[in-house]
């Protein structure tokens, strides 16, 4: 199931003008959130990729992109129905095919040399099946994420059959029912904002919207169901995701990046002032 195409999501009323954000990256360059996501995508050897937008949005996210415009396609939502509408909205350009999912409001940062997209599309190939990148997730985050739970697989570590996929669940849900063997206390599965889905995905997320079973169907809803289709997995990628659209998000994001990029060093020592000042006036009579 070779993966030659990837989708954006970036049509949530409180999502889009995220991707659109100015951003320094790890070795100093100035470039927007959406080129930070696109070159994701890039450096694990996919380069069409559709971008789902809002209406009205697309001449700035073609400023956004930059030199990577050449390589998007943009499509757009026309009412804001939900997270599984915007990706149902790429079917055409999936054409049936295995595609790379991110969603434009996280950036993502790997603690290898393998970028976080190209470590799950191997995992992928690997097991010719639908994979979700997972973090461990702190219980007062559960209102941001998508949380899985699982059974470890015996020979890959991070490597999770997944049984259980229940969006955004409540801490006591948690508790009860989705804890994973080998977490910590309190932690949890919780969705990447990357995945690697069979076009499968797509019959599926098609039916809940037929169906009307479900007022604004999401996409764990969808991934809930593909669970009874075949083999689906969940991997714990070595790296981190950084959610723009949390408070402080933006702040967290850009620290993040900086502290694992070439201006270390002068970031601490700004940080160190910024303490320092901060003492100083707390001090002072």
């Amino acid at each position: 199931m070779p993966i030659q195409k990837a989708v954006i999501t970036a049509a949530a009323p409180n999502q889009n003008r995220l991707p659109l954000q100015q951003l320094v990256d790890r070795d100093g360059q100035e470039k927007t959130a959406l080129q930070l996501i696109i070159e994701e995508t890039v450096a694990a050897g996919i380069d069409e990729v559709c971008v789902i937008i809002q209406p009205g949005d697309m001449e700035a996210y073609q400023a956004a992109a930059g030199k990577q415009v050449g390589n998007l396609h943009f499509v757009e939502q026309p009412e804001p129905l939900g997270y599984a509408d915007a990706v149902y909205r790429a079917r055409s350009f999936v054409d049936g095919q295995s595609f790379l999912h991110l969603v434009g409001d996280h950036l993502y940062l790997s603690n290898t040399g393998t970028p976080c997209a190209k470590q799950l599309v191997q995992m992928a190939n690997e097991h010719e099946c639908s994979v979700s990148a997972v973090q461990s997730t702190r219980e007062n985050n559960l209102p941001y994420f998508g949380i899985v739970s699982g059974s470890p697989t015996p020979r890959t570590n991070g490597l999770y059959q997944v049984d259980r996929v229940v969006e955004k669940p409540t801490p006591t849900y948690a508790e009860q029912e989705l804890v994973t063997p080998g977490l910590r206390a309190g932690h949890y599965l919780g969705f990447f904002g990357m995945h690697v889905f069979t076009g499968e995905i797509m019959d599926l997320i098609g039916q809940l919207l037929d169906s009307k079973t479900v007022v604004q169907p999401t996409l764990s809803d969808a991934v809930a169901m593909l669970l009874k289709r075949g083999k689906y997995l969940a991997y714990r990628l070595d790296g981190t995701r950084h959610n723009l659209g949390i408070r402080y998000g933006l702040l967290k994001a850009q620290l993040a990046i900086g502290l694992s990029g070439q201006d270390r060093d002068e970031i601490l020592v700004e940080l160190i002032d910024l303490l320092a000042n901060r003492t100083d006036t707390e001090t002072t009579p």
